[in-house]
């Protein structure tokens, strides 16, 4: 029941590339720039911080990480080369809701949750044919600096 995210894969044999390395692939897949990423991590993060506020337990365990944006340890933090740093929170938000917040959700929570992420993704598609993104250098992923 993960649904079909790109952060609802299972962790590699490397902790964390997985998730990290599937949202990047996700964003050039889809030609999401830095603003286009931005929005679509915004979105999500807008999902999650409203379950979260809403579900007594998640509330009190997690309530206090919503008080500021984004979410996670990658917060604000742009040590990414090549435009990754929303691919890197995005793996923080998206472990928080593959783990605590999609269980909760019955198949046609779950159904509807990804017809509105179809729709969010089709829209973000258009303002990338929009506004193109321009090509990453020739630089390895997830060099820091």
């Amino acid at each position: 029941m993960a649904g079909h995210f790109p952060f609802a894969g299972k962790r590699g044999i490397r902790y964390g590339l997985s998730p990290r390395m599937s949202i990047t692939a996700f964003f050039e897949s889809h030609r999401f720039g830095l603003e286009l990423q931005e929005k679509y991590y915004r979105w999500w993060y807008d999902w999650a911080q409203e379950r979260v506020r809403n579900d007594p337990d998640l509330a009190a365990a997690k309530g206090t990480s919503f008080n500021g944006f984004p979410y996670g340890q990658h917060a604000e933090h742009g040590f990414h080369l090549n435009e990754k740093q929303w691919a890197a929170a995005m793996a923080d938000l998206g472990d928080l809701i593959r783990d605590s917040i999609l269980p909760k959700l019955s198949d046609q929570q779950l159904r509807e949750l990804e017809a509105r992420h179809g729709k969010l993704v089709e829209q973000l598609e258009r303002e990338a044919d929009e506004h193109p993104r321009r090509p990453a250098p020739e630089i390895g992923y997830f060099k820091h600096v």
